[in-house]
């Protein structure tokens, strides 16, 4: 199975925020987003995995809707698109 990775471009401090800062940061690192530069984040299936388990009050709280699927910091909503 090739490994699986969404993208989201949430801005250099919010991508900085969620690579270090946030709950799932300090997970191992297989279940960590990445900061990939220039205000993108990347996740792997087991960091999309992950950051899903956070609750909705929590900044980085992701939802999957019929909106897409997007990542919460605050009020705004990032997309993230899935990459191969």
């Amino acid at each position: 199975m090739r490994d699986e990775r969404w993208r989201v471009e949430v801005g250099p401090e919010n991508a900085a925020w969620l690579a270090t800062e946030c709950r799932t940061a300090r997970l191992a690192r297989e279940y960590r987003p990445v900061d990939a530069g220039e205000g993108i984040v990347e996740f792997n299936r087991l960091a999309m995995g992950a950051i899903r388990e956070l609750g909705e009050e929590e900044d980085g709280y992701v939802t999957d809707d019929g909106d897409g699927l997007r990542i919460w910091i605050g009020d705004d909503a990032f997309e993230l698109e899935r990459v191969d």
